[in-house]
C-alpha cells in the first residue's frame, strides 16, 4: 500500500491551522466591530433623544409653543420618516410621531432595546426620563425615541462579507503556497534520502552528512551511531569468519597430513597414538571455536556483566585446580602471595573466571619447564607472573591481538586468542589488564 504523503499531511494541517486561526481572528474582529458600531449608533441615538428632550418644554401639561415635528425637522434635517418618538408627561401624551414606537419600560437611566414595527421594520429604541426645566416639582416626563437600524445592519453585513472574503482568500493563498513551502522545508529529507541510497555493504564506512536542521541533527546522529554499530558487528563477523577459516584450514591440513602419511607411508605407529594425536588436534580446534564464539559474544555486548559478590582467592583456587594437571606435566610450581585481609569484590564471576583462566593458561603454556608461576592477590589487583625468556619489549604491543603467538606452546586451544579474550572480558568488567616485562618475567596485572 502506498503510504500517506507527509507533504499532503503537512499541507492539510497548515491549511486547517490557518483556517482556524483566521476564523478565530475574524470572529474576534467582527465581534469587536459589531460592539463598537452598536455603541456608536446608541450614542448617536441617545444624543438625538436628549436634544429632542431639551427643546421639548412642557408647562403645566400644555403643548409647547413650537410643534415637536417642527423641532424634530429643525434639529435633524432629512429625518422625517426615519425616526419615531413618543413624549409623555403626567401620563398624558404631549407629542408623538405619526407612528408610535413600540412600548418599553423606562428608568432613571437610558435604556436601549431593539424593536420591530408591525410592518417588520427593525428599530433601535431608547427610553429616558427627564424633568421639565420650568419646575423641579413637576412629574417626570418620558421620551421614547427610535431610529431605523437598517443602515447599521447594512454596514455590519458588509463588514461580515469583507471578513469572510478575506478568510476565504487567505485560505486559498495558503493552499496554493503551502505545497511549495512544504517541499522546500522538507528538502533536507530528500538530501538524506539520496545519502541513504549510497549506504550499503559495498560502502561500510559511508555515513549520513551532518544536518544543519535542528530537528534532523539528532536523527542523523542516532542513525550514524546505528551504522557504526552495524559496521562493528559486520567487522566482528568477518574477523570471526576469517580467523575461524584460518584455524580450520590449519588444523584440517594437519589432520589430512597425518592421514595421508599413515596411508602412503605406514610408519608402524600404534593406532591409539595416531587417534590420540587426531583427538588432540580436534580438541585444539574445538577450544579455538569456543574461544572465538565467546570473544565475539563479549565484544558484541551479548554477554554482559552480572555483578555479585565474589571471593577472589576462592575463585583463583578453583582456576588453579583446573590447570593442576598441566602444571604437574611441565614441572611448574605455583607461588601464591595472599593479602592479609579478605578480598571480595562486586563483579561478574563468570567473566572474571574467563580472565583468570586464560591468563593462567597462557602462563602455564609458555613458561619454561621446571620454573615458577607466581600468583599474587591484593585488595586492588591480581598479578600473575611467569618467566618469558623469548619475549621482548616490542612484543608487548602485540599482546591481545587475535591469532598472534610468539611461539607455539604446548597444550590445546592456544591459538593466540587467550589474551584477546582476557582483554575483552576485562573491558566488559570495567577493569584494566596490563602487561609488563621485568628482568625476563612477564607480569599480567588485572586491576579494579
Amino acid at each position: 500500500m502506498k503510504g500517506f504523503s507527509l507533504r499532503l499531511r503537512l499541507t492539510l494541517l497548515l491549511a486547517l491551522a490557518t483556517l482556524v486561526a483566521l476564523g478565530i481572528a475574524a470572529w474576534i474582529v467582527d465581534w469587536r466591530a459589531d460592539a463598537e458600531m452598536q455603541q456608536r449608533f446608541d450614542s448617536a441615538l441617545l444624543a438625538r433623544a436628549q436634544a429632542f428632550a431639551a427643546l421639548a418644554r412642557v408647562e403645566d401639561g400644555s403643548m409647547m409653543a413650537v410643534k415637536p415635528d417642527a423641532i424634530a425637522s429643525g434639529l435633524f434635517p432629512g429625518s422625517t420618516g426615519a425616526s419615531w418618538y413618543d413624549l409623555r408627561c403626567r401620563g398624558a401624551r404631549i407629542a408623538s410621531s405619526a407612528q408610535l414606537p413600540p412600548a418599553m419600560d423606562s428608568s432613571a437611566t437610558p435604556r436601549f432595546a431593539d424593536a420591530r414595527l408591525p410592518n417588520g421594520r427593525l428599530l433601535r429604541e431608547v427610553a429616558l426620563r427627564f424633568t421639565p426645566a420650568t419646575t423641579a416639582h413637576s412629574p417626570a416626563c418620558e421620551l421614547f425615541y427610535a431610529l431605523d437600524r437598517g443602515p447599521l445592519d447594512e454596514i455590519l453585513g458588509t463588514l461580515d462579507l469583507i471578513l469572510l472574503g478575506s478568510i476565504l482568500g487567505a485560505c486559498l493563498v495558503v493552499l496554493a503556497l503551502t505545497p511549495w513551502l512544504v517541499r522546500r522545508g522538507l528538502r533536507p529529507l530528500s538530501t538524506l534520502d539520496a545519502a541513504m541510497a549510497r549506504i550499503g555493504p559495498d560502502a561500510p564506512r559511508e555515513r549520513l552528512p551532518r544536518a544543519d536542521t535542528r530537528e534532523l541533527a539528532p536523527l542523523v546522529a542516532r542513525f550514524n551511531e546505528v551504522l557504526a554499530r552495524m559496521d562493528e558487528g559486520l567487522a566482528r563477523e568477518r574477523q570471526f569468519a576469517a580467523g575461524l577459516a584460518h584455524e580450520l584450514r590449519t588444523r584440517l591440513a594437519e589432520l589430512r597430513t597425518i592421514v595421508d602419511v599413515e596411508m602412503r607411508y605406514p610408519g608402524g605407529r600404534d593406532l591409539h597414538s595416531v587417534l590420540e594425536e587426531i583427538g588432540s588436534i580436534g580438541g585444539e580446534l574445538e577450544a579455538t571455536v569456543a574461544a572465538l564464539l565467546q570473544l565475539t559474544r563479549i565484544e558484541s555486548g551479548v554477554q554482559t556483566a552480572q555483578h555479585e559478590t565474589v571471593d577472589v582467592p576462592a575463585l583463583l583456587t578453583r582456576v588453579l585446580a583446573r590447570h593442576n594437571d598441566a602444571l604437574l606435566a611441565r614441572g611448574l610450581r605455583v607461588e601464591r602471595h595472599e593479602a592479609q585481609a579478605e578480598v571480595r569484590i562486586e563483579t561478574d564471576p563468570a567473566l572474571l573466571e574467563i580472565v583468570l583462566d586464560n591468563l593462567l593458561g597462557n602462563a602455564v603454556a609458555y613458561a619454561p619447564a621446571d620454573t615458577v608461576v607466581s600468583v599474587g592477590v591484593a585488595p586492588q589487583h591480581i598479578r600473575i607472573g611467569n618467566p618469558a625468556p623469548g619475549l621482548g619489549e616490542e612484543d608487548l604491543a602485540r599482546f591481545g591481538q587475535r591469532f598472534w603467538r610468539k611461539g607455539i606452546g604446548e597444550g590445546a586451544g592456544h591459538a593466540g586468542l587467550g589474551l584477546a579474550l582476557s582483554q575483552a572480558a576485562a573491558h566488559a568488567l570495567g577493569m584494566r589488564l596490563d602487561f609488563a616485562l621485568e628482568s625476563g618475567i612477564l607480569r599480567a596485572t588485572l586491576a579494579w
